[in-house]
């Protein structure tokens, strides 16, 4: 079994095509089908539904490719090890985030990077809790920023980070200075922007609004955060934002950021990496830096 059959097969897994899996490992299609084939001859069990055109895995195939993705990753990072012993950390690491921890990713990269002059790093915003759960069992990302509720359900390792809490983020007279706190029920009447219902940061706020007995109807929806901030400086809505993204934006003139209240609710945000032992070194990097980072202190020095 040569590690590059392995290859071939997890990107097939990946592209669900046989000519884009062929771009990816940069060989021609025959070499990638061929190189498949000879890894089922000496596994003796089919691996690939083979038709006319690509129609997935077998079922022994998806067992196999979880098992490839773990072996290849382990190359990895043991060729990311000996490179850091030789001459210091190096490489490019993946990090994924939901859309309301890019702030904490943010500062967690800042610290990496000056830490590790030599490594770089690409970030996947936006990306929806499942989403990271699946790229990091996967091996797709070398860790994430996201909620400690849905990393702990898949047996991921969790590095505490922050409390996310929320504030109600509206229009509001500079002459007027406003309550100083809202209720959820009180928010609810306003007319409102949120966040996309497919998303966890805004099934959060779905299940405040139901533990007191209110229901809402956004009359704006978005996968954005930033696009919350702009929908308000219209004038029109109102919204929940992340108490965090004031470390990004501020309050922005014209606009009031008043705490929630009854109840007041928070969620733990953590980073997540996959549950290897030994921790990569580029993971481990990055846990580093995280202790170092101060991240909570960091956002909870952001007034409202």
């Amino acid at each position: 079994m040569l590690l590059r059959q392995l290859e071939y097969l997890v990107a097939l897994a990946r592209a669900r095509h046989f000519a884009q899996a062929a771009q990816a490992c940069y060989v021609s299609q025959p070499a990638l089908s061929e190189g498949i084939r000879k890894l089922e001859e000496e596994l003796g069990i089919p691996l690939v539904q083979r038709g006319r055109r690509f129609d997935g895995l077998t079922p022994e195939g998806e067992r196999v490719v979880l098992w490839a993705q773990r072996i290849l990753a382990d190359r990895d990072a043991l060729q990311g090890e000996i490179q850091a012993l030789r001459s210091g950390l190096s490489g490019r690491l993946r990090i994924g985030t939901v859309p309301t921890a890019t702030t904490a990713v943010a500062l967690l990269t800042q610290r990496f990077c000056a830490s590790n002059p030599l490594a770089t790093v690409q970030v996947f915003a936006d990306l929806r809790a499942e989403d990271i759960v699946n790229r990091l069992r996967s091996y797709e990302l070398d860790a994430a920023v996201t909620y400690h509720s849905s990393a702990v359900a898949h047996g991921l390792k969790v590095v505490p980070l922050y409390q996310e809490r929320y504030v109600f983020l509206t229009q509001w007279p500079a002459t007027d200075t406003g309550p100083a706190e809202v209720t959820w029920e009180e928010a609810a009447q306003y007319p409102l922007c949120l966040l996309h219902p497919m998303m966890q940061g805004r099934q959060v706020l779905d299940a405040v609004f139901e533990s007191v007995g209110v229901s809402v109807a956004p009359r704006v929806e978005t996968d954005s955060i930033a696009s919350l901030f702009a929908q308000v400086r219209s004038g029109q809505w109102a919204s929940i934002v992340p108490h965090a993204w004031l470390h990004v934006f501020g309050v922005p003139t014209g606009m009031r950021a008043v705490r929630l209240v009854r109840p007041v609710r928070t969620e733990r945000i953590g980073l997540v990496l996959p549950a290897r032992e030994p921790v990569s070194v580029i993971g481990q990097a990055l846990v580093d830096a995280a202790d170092r980072a101060g991240i909570a202190a960091a956002l909870d020095e952001v007034p409202e």
